[in-house]
């Protein structure tokens, strides 16, 4: 069957998987959405058996279907390779009455790796089917992992550029370093005097820049994007949470059909909506727990069913969180309104005119599937070296967040049901931190980088990653600043438009 995608604010309808890809964002600044959301027709006891590259092409086949099978095989079978030091590539880990989905086994230890390992192939492939003679510029924003995951996919890809804006001081040192020694002609990082909210609007005004998009046209270029706004990365993530369902069942864990819960610590809102696609798609999850940090943007939202961005915006230690407007909310809004784009097109308009809407009490419930939490940094912090102290099992800053937030909502309602909380990156890449909530700031204060790296590989007897071990020695490649107001200069003079 054959299925395609329109804007969440009712410009474009009928548009193929290929060419939502290839776009990334509307044209009316809608994100692209399934005019239906597929049933999974495979059964669990075949699911358990299958690898994950074949429970990615059974998922995946039923979002991309202008995609042939050799092409969709294809795409999986490089993307998720050897560049991953795990065969299983999303491996569980059962620790402290939870199961840790680890999705940080790629090759920038990150989440992002997940879909931004496949969807270089996706769009190359897209491009082919659709006759793109043009270069394909990615242009993205990034809180810390989205930007050195898509450059390390798009590095040196043929016929595709990708530009990278982050917060100056808003990522940690080994995320800056992961993107300022990024290998590739074709990539380019730019630090911007502001935080991710503003990279992520200045990117969006990018796009909306129709003089721009002619001007890129006549010089050969045409923009698309690595976030999670477009569908390329949002399909790919739905897989492992089906994958991570099968894998209980296999292993004896849950019984058939038995209800789970997953928790995502999240900011733009793209990875805990991937299991709600999942959940719409079958498979059996209760109750999605949304995970915010100090930034509680989401939380409030799901409590009082207002959005509002007008706030103060903290810098945290689990800074891929540090977001006050979550992007991908657009496209549960729209599915509240019963898929109804003058609903949603109106609230965004809303948002961006007076910083903040609100939804009906319908809309409401139609969200009810999901529970918004939050941890602020002691919580986070308390709850990483009490996991360490009692299992010997650690996380990351942003696992830390979900689990404190987990626990904390087992506690309140006293549901017992098994639970997947997204483990969203590896330890090393927040290792000062992560550090400091084990031993005490006093234990890192003076120690470099790499000393607190190497002090946490010896007290948790994990070896550091090769995704880090690379960048103690790489030379730094990119040293571009701008402010805000010169994103779209510093795109033309990379370009040398």
């Amino acid at each position: 069957m054959s299925l395609s995608y329109q804007s969440t604010r009712g410009g474009e309808a009928g548009v193929t998987a290929s060419q939502a890809i290839l776009k990334g964002l509307a044209d009316d600044g809608g994100l692209f959405m399934p005019t239906t959301i597929p049933a999974l027709d495979v059964p669990v006891e075949r699911l358990a058996g299958m690898t994950y590259q074949e429970t990615a092409y059974e998922v995946m086949k039923l979002f991309l279907t202008d995609f042939t099978e050799e092409e969709l095989k294809g795409c999986i079978e490089k993307a998720y390779d050897s560049k991953f030091d795990t065969e299983e590539i999303a491996p569980l880990a059962k620790a402290d009455g939870a199961y840790f989905l680890e999705l940080y086994h790629g090759s920038t230890i990150a989440f992002k790796d997940m879909a931004l390992s496949i969807l270089p192939h996706l769009m190359t492939t897209a491009a082919k089917k659709n006759h793109v003679d043009q270069e394909i510029v990615i242009l993205t924003a990034t809180s810390g992992d989205t930007g050195k995951a898509a450059m390390a996919g798009f590095a040196d890809v043929p016929g595709t550029r990708i530009i990278v804006f982050y917060p100056k001081d808003g990522v940690s040192k080994v995320q800056e370093l992961q993107m300022r020694t990024q290998k590739g002609e074709n990539t380019s990082v730019v630090a911007i005097h502001g935080n991710f909210d503003d990279a992520q609007t200045g990117v969006k005004k990018i796009f909306a820049d129709k003089d721009l998009a002619a001007e890129l046209a006549d010089r050969g270029f045409q923009f698309s994007s690595a976030n999670s706004i477009n569908i390329g990365r949002l399909v790919p993530q739905i897989v492992y949470y089906v994958y991570a369902y099968a894998k209980l069942f296999e292993n004896g864990e849950i019984e058939k059909d038995e209800t789970i819960n997953v928790t995502v610590p999240t900011g733009n809102f793209g990875n805990i909506l991937a299991a709600y696609f999942a959940k719409r798609m079958g498979l059996p999850i209760k109750t999605l727990i949304c995970a915010s940090n100090d930034n509680k943007v989401l939380y409030d939202f799901f409590t009082t069913g207002t959005y509002d961005r007008k706030r103060e915006f903290i810098l945290t230690n689990s800074p891929s969180m540090d977001i006050l407007i979550s992007s991908n909310l657009e496209r549960l809004i729209y599915l509240s309104a019963g898929c109804d784009a003058s609903v949603s097109a109106a609230l965004m308009r809303e948002l961006s005119e007076n910083g903040s809407y609100t939804v009906t009490d319908e809309m409401r419930r139609f969200m009810e599937d999901f529970v918004g939490g939050y941890a602020d940094q002691k919580q986070n912090a308390d709850t990483i070296r009490r996991i360490f102290k009692d299992t010997g099992y650690l996380v990351d800053t942003h696992t830390g967040v979900a689990a404190a937030v987990y626990y904390d909502y087992a506690n309140r309602t006293g549901d017992t049901a098994k639970t997947v909380i997204a483990s969203t990156a590896s330890p090393f890449k927040f290792s000062r931190s992560v550090m400091e909530a084990v031993q005490g700031a006093d234990e890192t204060g003076a120690m470099d980088e790499f000393a607190v790296v190497d002090a946490l590989s010896s007290l948790s007897g994990v070896p550091v990653p090769q995704a880090v071990e690379e960048i103690r020695t790489a030379p730094v490649r990119h040293n571009l600043e701008c402010d805000v107001d010169r994103m779209k200069d510093t795109v033309k003079g990379i370009l040398k438009i």
